[in-house]
């Protein structure tokens, strides 16, 4: 079965910033790619050319066997979007959303009743149906959103940082909505700064920096990369956990996060008494002491140097440049 999305050698530039450096990716039908990264890196320029609100300056990309650029208006009547911000309008019901968006990608009338009180109850607003949006909480607002995105049963969805300002409940309940979309057969591409969405959610994962792809695979193949444990090490002051990195440097691979070292082994218990010792030898005493197995964070951090929520100056140069376009 041919890719749902293709991407090759998408390039994009907002004046003297370069967006997107040559994306190459895939995404198989019916699955879920978390494309991750932090504020700036490309992600949302990504998603826009797919969805053919930007047009590429380099590379090619297609939805479901689309050209994004000559086949524009296919590729829209093929896909739901929705944004990093709710785009429901605030002065209608939700009702009245669905029906509106419904009409505007032409669904036939008696399917619009239909799939909104299926939607609506899907996503647990049918309590308020009737209510006008501007009353609703964020996280009814993002949901309304999705819902929107669906109503005209699109085969590919683009979620663009869906959780966003969402507590942990309603991040926790859109990833089941998100779940049970593809298990009814939808092709989603996500993108999300949040590790832990990535994981839990797709099949395999690009990692994405200053518009470049840095890395890719399965979340398990990415933990792959660093072993099979992290010894997580915190100190007090900046100076000790400078002069800890270049000592545990001899334990394991070690990244550094402010006063947090990260030293990556593959024998764990042994590895662990060794950095006791050594700390111990030096009179470096650490204000806490973990060991568990590897996280998404930790590949970001070794790969780019940064955690997936920090932001970069360039990357908010990059950000400003996509925002004024």
């Amino acid at each position: 079965m041919p890719p749902a999305i293709l991407v090759e050698n998408l390039e994009k530039r907002f004046g003297d910033v370069q967006a997107l450096c040559g994306v190459s990716f895939e995404v198989p039908a019916q699955s879920v790619l978390g494309l991750l990264g932090p504020n700036g890196a490309g992600k949302t320029t990504t998603v826009r050319i797919l969805t053919t609100l930007l047009r590429p300056d380099g590379g090619r990309a297609e939805v479901l066997g689309h050209d994004v650029t000559r086949d524009d208006r296919l590729v829209r009547a093929s896909i739901g979007l929705a944004g990093q911000y709710a785009a429901v309008d605030e002065n209608l019901t939700a009702h009245e959303n669905l029906r509106l968006v419904g009409r505007l990608t032409h669904v036939e009338e008696p399917e619009i009743k239909r799939r909104s009180d299926e939607l609506l109850d899907r996503f647990d607003l049918l309590h308020a149906q009737n209510r006008l949006v501007r009353t609703y909480s964020g996280g009814m607002r993002r949901r309304l959103d999705v819902a929107a995105a669906l109503v005209h049963r699109p085969p590919v969805l683009f979620l663009d940082e869906p959780t966003t300002g969402l507590d942990p409940q309603g991040r926790t309940d859109l990833w089941a909505v998100i779940e049970d979309l593809v298990d009814s057969g939808t092709t989603v591409l996500l993108t999300t700064q949040y590790l832990e969405e990535a994981d839990r959610l797709a099949r395999n994962i690009v990692v994405i920096d200053h518009g470049t792809v840095i890395a890719e695979g399965t979340s398990a193949q990415l933990k792959a990369r660093l072993g099979s444990t992290v010894i997580e090490v915190g100190f007090s002051d900046d100076e000790s956990a400078k002069s800890a990195a270049e000592l545990l440097s001899r334990v394991g691979a070690v990244t550094r996060d402010g006063r947090c070292l990260r030293v990556s082994v593959s024998d764990g218990a042994k590895s662990m008494l060794e950095t006791v010792r050594a700390l111990d030898g030096a009179n470096l005493a650490p204000a806490t002491m973990a060991l568990r197995e590897p996280t998404l964070d930790d590949v970001f951090l070794a790969l780019t140097g940064h955690t997936a929520e920090e932001q970069p100056e360039a990357d908010e140069k990059r950000e400003r440049e996509e925002e004024a376009s």
